[in-house]
């Protein structure tokens, strides 16, 4: 067994125990590290869709499936998951159990810290963006996983978490940028690449997203033409900008009834649409039922979660 090898089982084995004493049971857990949360998946579910910011995620233990950028990604044991860039997720987790949960921690990503960093950095060549997707899968290096762990091990030391966190973090978002995900972290965030035009786009939808969209404007806001930043804005997202843009509102809408009680006409009107039966057909296509019916089901399953609890 190589160094590496034996040093990656035994930092496994501390970050899964801390884990399991900070969960004991199903659930995510948003700590007090600012945009750090541990998961455990005791048993299988329906895949969940969220829209995810930029984030890194390390399983632990178990296997996830995720759909994201218009690819499906599996990553087990040790393995990091970067998504680079603002976008839809649906995820599964294959076969947990009770004695075998799936155990995951992630971590929101900086983009403003990962600009600073790359821009401090020596340039490399980083062959050409054709093959560049806002997705990477690889296996973890041993000095990321001593950063999660040192991460959990912060939680039982509430007091210096405002000191160390943020230097901490500072330091994952380095190790990251020299790891096997460091080259689509760097188009993503480095200034004048094809890719972080494409991500100037992608902020640009989140910020106005209720707005109606015109790609030809679009387009010259971020100096690409037309047809490169549709092609490129699909490549990383695996969505046009419109279906991305509708992708957004729908999300939204959702939250908006979900956890402020809005009516789902009040909510539609909210992100942007001028139909209510545009809306629902919409929202039905993507979350498998229309909105009313949707919102019964996701309150019935918290009612059951606290009740389990």
């Amino acid at each position: 067994m190589s160094d590496d090898t034996e040093r990656t089982n035994h930092l496994n084995a501390r970050i899964r125990e801390k884990i399991l004493l900070h969960l004991p049971q199903s659930g995510i857990l948003p700590t007090a590290i600012e945009g750090f949360r541990l998961a455990r998946r005791e048993e299988e579910s329906t895949p969940e869709k969220c829209f995810e910011k930029p984030l890194v995620g390390l399983v632990v233990q178990g296997t996830k499936h995720s759909h994201m950028g218009g690819r499906e990604y599996v990553y087990s044991t040790n393995q990091s998951i970067v998504a680079a860039v603002d976008m839809p997720i649906a995820s599964y987790v294959e076969a947990p159990t009770p004695e075998q949960p799936f155990l995951f921690c992630y971590c929101y990503l900086d983009k403003a810290l990962l600009a600073s960093l790359a821009a401090e950095m020596p340039c490399e060549e980083d062959g050409g963006t054709e093959n560049v997707t806002g997705v990477s899968i690889a296996d973890t290096p041993p000095d990321i996983l001593e950063m999660f762990l040192r991460l959990i091990e912060l939680l039982e030391k509430p007091e210096q978490i405002p000191f160390r966190a943020p230097m901490m973090l500072r330091e994952l978002h380095y190790l990251l940028l020299i790891s096997p995900h460091g080259r689509i972290l760097r188009q993503m965030n480095t200034p004048g690449t094809q890719n972080h035009q494409v991500v100037q786009a992608v902020n640009w939808i989140r910020q106005n997203y209720k707005s109606s969209l015109r790609i030809a404007t679009l387009a010259r806001q971020v100096n690409m033409s037309t047809a490169n930043l549709h092609r490129c804005f699909k490549l990383l997202t695996g969505l046009s900008p419109l279906q991305y843009q509708k992708q957004l509102r729908l999300y939204e809408a959702q939250r908006l009834m979900l956890f402020e009680n809005e009516r789902a006409s009040a909510a539609a009107f909210k992100v942007g649409y001028e139909s209510i039966t545009q809306f629902n057909r919409e929202y039905k296509r993507v979350f498998g039922e229309p909105p009313l019916r949707d919102m019964h089901r996701r309150r019935a399953s918290v009612s059951l979660r606290d009740s389990a609890a």
